[in-house]
């Protein structure tokens, strides 16, 4: 049994402390941008590389510069975008093939040239990133999106440029024109739309204090956490956090490390004891004698497993670079096909030309552009409004695939904060309710997570608190007051058993509930008791997973009995307890090598490496912001019952993903033949005008169908 070791109010409490820590995850979740998505951009690519061994201050303030480029990129697309959006309207509006179209006539003297200049801007400053792109892509011989982008402006260009300065033909300006304001908008969709890359080493790290009190010569010094070596002595006083690993010389506290170890518990610590750097004192002052730092340190160990985990994960090329690239080689072999067929023919130059560019032009569909990043934008946006925070695009797309999902349990199937579980009256004088009362008096003197239990069961039950006095503290056994003339004392077992005092027996689940003995004027009156509850979510969401044939074990580092109490009442495939976070890791890989799609969920430090390892890694928002900056996903409103919703978003995003590929892409397989001229004896052949509308209507279908996703996903 668990202590009943209770403090008065120091400094910031925990509850502040965690509530700060809440609001820099909303506030780090906020300023996530797209990094992978940069491997094709012209300004750098993708993110940088892991950590080899932990992130410095300076490497922080590298990594803020580099969230500050991301975000001058999405500046400068939503920039070239405008620009080009401006200048394509007069472009649009005084072409002869618009206005052939539309049944309109404008003669706008030098309508050419006009044409020919604002297209060049559009070309050389809208088409930039496409350009460069294109460049890099063949210079690393990756053929894919850019490519394609960066041929079909090039040719359409080139052609226009041609016909304006007098060659025979119609020239392709207003085409050029919105197909690079259609993929710039298309890329500045994709890129706010998409979360960035994973903090979570920098994260890791900054759980760690800057500086520690060193005890030297009798004196107490700051020092930078850096600097301290093993064998030094150092000072914790209550609510800092641990500087790093060591052993318990002097004191005695209560250590939250539900952050590392996925302990529920605030765990007591005395002379002998070991502490885990990043853990946060509660009640006491201790004196620790350092162990490990740096690399050594468990806190780095896990860094370690997190960084990885996250160098052997496999990204999935995108289903439209794919798209991209085959239709760059159908591009350039059928357009030179083209070309090469008519000229044998006999066909003019002319008009063999304007064959092979309208093939070129035809190839790059617009709503290829569109197709992905618009469901990306629908799919991100409507699963935030039902509880999930996307970070990992291909995670989430891959999440229809999960066969197997390990829950953690402290904050992921039950609620992470001890509660009243029950109240039991020994004395007829003092019924449940008195006792609560009676209790709170004294309770509402300390920060304990044990009291801050029964004060949040006493408000619920709307009982007003009465004023108490003469409180002390019972180190490592509770506390006492008097409440309205009454000695109070509330105490755990060790209190009872040091005292011999004799108490019924009670019915409390060893190893599962903390009790709490009450005395009222040195007479034991009856005893509360607490737990850390399951979700009431959590049986539906594991009853669904198993509709779905989807299996789920428990991974805890709580004690065997913890773990097979919450397994067996939300009926789970099984459960491994006393779990270390290496250990998860690995459970993880072995469930992977037996060819199972694994899905990992957990809210702890402990669970970032199994997180960051798992195919899908789901964080609840409750948990700290190391495993959410880990995790692929996160169940914002901490519901296990989303990761049903979070499956079922999967597939419809998925299914709609294909469906607009296909829509971006199949028009071709009709389009393009006619467009080269196949049929051209038969008096059928696509003109650069029916080319031109085949594209927009492509573009419209892909756009209504992506917006039928959030029908699908409600």
């Amino acid at each position: 049994m668990m202590n009943h070791d209770h403090k008065h109010h120091q400094g910031k409490s925990q509850r502040q402390q965690a509530k700060d820590q809440k609001n820099q995850v909303t506030e780090r979740l906020e300023e996530k941008t797209l990094h992978a998505h940069h491997k094709a951009m012209p300004h750098g690519e993708g993110t940088p590389p892991p950590h080899e061994e932990h992130i410095g201050h300076a490497e922080h303030g590298e990594h803020e510069g580099h969230h500050d480029h991301h975000r001058m990129m999405i500046e400068d697309f939503k920039k070239r975008f405008w620009v080009s959006l401006a200048l394509s309207v007069p472009v649009i509006i005084i072409s002869p093939m618009i206005q052939d179209i539309l049944g309109y006539s404008l003669n706008i003297p030098y309508n050419m040239m006009i044409s020919f200049v604002l297209s060049s801007i559009i070309y050389f400053y809208g088409g930039w990133p496409f350009l460069t792109g294109l460049a890099e892509e063949v210079k690393k011989k990756t053929p894919g999106m850019m490519t394609l982008i960066g041929v079909a402006i090039t040719v359409a260009y080139v052609y226009s440029t041609a016909v304006a300065f007098g060659l025979r033909g119609m020239d392709f300006f207003w085409e050029l024109a919105t197909l690079i304001v259609v993929m710039l908008l298309g890329h500045w969709i994709e890129m706010r739309s998409v979360l960035g890359a994973s903090k979570a080493l920098e994260l890791l790290v900054s759980m760690m204090p800057a500086e520690a009190a060193l005890i030297k010569d009798g004196q107490t010094i700051k020092v930078k956490v850096e600097e301290l070596k093993a064998d030094d002595l150092i000072l914790i006083k209550p609510g800092e956090k641990v500087p790093a690993d060591g052993e318990v010389v002097q004191g005695d506290s209560y250590l939250n490390e539900s952050m590392l170890t996925g302990e529920s518990k605030p765990v007591q610590k005395k002379p002998g004891d070991k502490v885990i750097g990043g853990s946060i004192n509660g009640n006491g002052s201790l004196q620790v004698r350092v162990q490990s730092t740096g690399k050594d340190s468990y806190l780095n160990k896990v860094i370690t497993l997190v960084q990885d985990a996250q160098k052997t994960k496999s990204e999935t090329q995108r289903l439209a670079d794919k798209a991209a690239k085959w239709l760059t080689s159908i591009a350039l072999t059928a357009g030179t096909l083209t070309l090469v067929a008519w000229l044998i023919a006999g066909a003019e130059f002319g008009f063999a030309l304007e064959r092979m560019v309208t093939v070129m032009v035809i190839s790059c569909p617009h709503a290829l552009g569109l197709a992905i990043p618009l469901v990306v934008a629908i799919s991100t946006a409507v699963s935030a409004n039902n509880g999930l925070l996307i970070r990992n695009r291909t995670a989430f797309e891959n999440s229809r695939n999960i066969t197997t999902i390990i829950f953690d349990k402290t904050g992921t199937l039950t609620q992470g904060s001890h509660e009243v579980a029950r109240v039991v009256s020994f004395s007829s004088a003092y019924p449940e309710k008195e006792l609560l009362r009676l209790a709170a008096g004294v309770e509402q003197n300390s920060e304990h997570y044990i009291s801050q239990g029964v004060l949040r069961k006493v408000e619920a039950e709307g009982i007003a608190i009465p004023a108490s006095s003469d409180f002390h503290y019972l180190p490592g056994k509770g506390l006492e007051g008097t409440v309205e003339g009454k000695d109070v004392k509330v105490v755990g077992p060790n209190y009872i058993k040091e005292y011999n005092i004799q108490v019924p027996e009670n019915d409390a689940e060893e190893g599962v509930e903390t009790v709490v003995y009450i005395m009222i004027d040195q007479q034991v009156a009856g005893f509360i008791t607490l737990k850390d509850r399951i979700r009431p979510e959590s049986e539906e969401a594991i009853r669904i997973l198993k509709e779905n044939g989807i299996k789920n074990l428990l991974l805890t580092g709580d004690n065997e009995r913890v773990a097979k109490s919450v397994s067996d009442k939300l009926g789970m495939d099984g459960y491994l307890a006393n779990v270390l976070p290496h250990e998860k890791q690995e459970k993880v890989k072995e469930l992977q090598a037996k060819g199972e799609f694994v899905a990992m969920t957990g809210d702890g430090v402990n669970d970032a490496p199994a997180l960051a390892q798992a195919e899908v890694g789901i964080a609840v928002g409750s948990g700290t912001d190391v495993a959410a900056e880990t995790a692929d996903i996160i169940l914002v409103n901490s519901n296990p019952q989303d990761i049903s919703s979070l499956i079922l978003f999967g597939k419809a995003t998925y299914r709609k993903m294909i469906q607009n590929l296909i829509w971006a892409t199949a028009y071709n397989v009709i389009a393009l033949p006619l467009a080269a001229g196949v049929l051209y004896k038969q008096g059928i052949m696509v003109s650069p005008a029916v080319g031109a509308a085949l594209m927009s209507l492509s573009t419209v279908i892909v756009a209504i169908n992506a917006q039928l996703l959030r029908k699908q996903i409600k």
